[in-house]
């Protein structure tokens, strides 16, 4: 298939082709042609097939050669993190953890699904389609249970709590993820879950649900939808970096400097202005899309909201969760 000149280039770096490999690619074939040059002089026996082989070795060991703009990975791996199915990623495994009593999203679902299994499988949904607020009640109460209720946001801006499903973002997110992934559909002013479903989470329990809800979070979930910013940029692209970064080591600063860095081309796609520069654009994207309304609506971190102490800025810094090292495991 042909790659147009707009197309994300093949080799993973994120960047568009006309700005990565189609400028490089005569210096690559260069470089292979000398060293096919060198081996030839060498070895002068050689036949086609066996110089085809050479070739074939030199372009994948430079594919598979580490990359400091990657972090160490190299253009094949990142290549596969960025354009692989869930169930096909490389050099990470994901799990569902045994206990997962620490999630909002989890804890959240398990009500929706206790709801219907009380009520024959369908439950009536509010005049707005959104659940009902007895079970908005039992999800408020569920936050001093999270590891975020250690900072205390006031329950009126708190994305863990709220008078009706409009005001509480992590229960709305939760219920979108269960429609998208047809847990718990809307039909006819009801919220109706297959008996199979409903078999499952029996037998199960939320454990059976979590990677597939997981998956539909990644790829199928707009992660633009809670926000929508009139500029932007698709991190689900690049997710699976991101969330190895924070995980080796935390710091969001840090983070954000390794993704400017891996996905320049990110930076192009968001006009910066007299306010704020493109850079800060995609930071706050980062940390609104990725941090806060996916990694600690799973549970996977908290990051504490505090930007300045005696006018100094603080460092910010992820807590790692037992949730996110349980869930994916690397392989560096």
């Amino acid at each position: 298939m042909k790659i147009s000149r707009n197309d994300p280039c093949p080799c993973g770096s994120g960047k568009k082709h006309k700005h990565c490999c189609l400028n490089s690619a005569p210096k690559q074939s260069q470089g292979v042609a000398d060293d096919l040059k060198k081996i030839l002089a060498m070895n002068p026996d050689l036949t086609i097939d066996e110089l085809n082989v050479v070739a074939e070795q030199r372009v994948i060991e430079s594919n598979n050669r580490p990359v400091d703009e990657f972090c160490g990975l190299s253009p094949a791996q990142m290549y596969n993190w960025l354009y692989g199915q869930f169930d096909d990623l490389q050099g990470v495994t994901i799990n569902t953890p045994a206990d997962l009593s620490a999630s909002p999203v989890m804890r959240y679902l398990s009500l929706i699904l206790d709801e219907a299994v009380a009520n024959g499988g369908a439950f009536k949904a509010t005049s707005k389609g959104n659940l009902p607020a007895k079970l908005v009640k039992q999800a408020s109460d569920l936050l001093p249970e999270f590891a975020v209720s250690q900072f205390n946001t006031p329950v009126m801006i708190s994305n863990y709590a709220g008078s009706n499903e409009d005001k509480f973002d992590a229960l709305h997110y939760t219920r979108i993820l269960s429609n998208i992934t047809d847990i718990a559909k809307l039909r006819g002013g009801r919220y109706q879950v297959k008996k199979s479903v409903i078999t499952r989470y029996q037998n199960e329990g939320c454990h059976a649900f979590f990677l597939p809800m997981l998956e539909a979070a990644i790829y199928r979930y707009n992660w633009a939808y809670l926000d929508h910013w009139e500029y932007d940029v698709d991190l689900r692209l690049f997710w699976l970096f991101l969330l190895w970064r924070i995980q080796s080591h935390g710091s969001i600063d840090q983070l954000m400097i390794e993704a400017a860095t891996a996905f320049p081309d990110a930076l192009s796609q968001l006009p910066g202005s007299q306010y704020n520069s493109s850079t800060e654009l995609l930071d706050t994207l980062i940390e609104s899309r990725f941090i806060r309304r996916f990694l600690e609506f799973w549970g996977f971190v908290t990051v504490n909201p505090l930007r300045r102490v005696d006018g100094q800025p603080v460092p910010r810094v992820a807590d790692i969760q037992p949730l996110l090292t349980q869930t994916f495991i690397f392989d560096r």
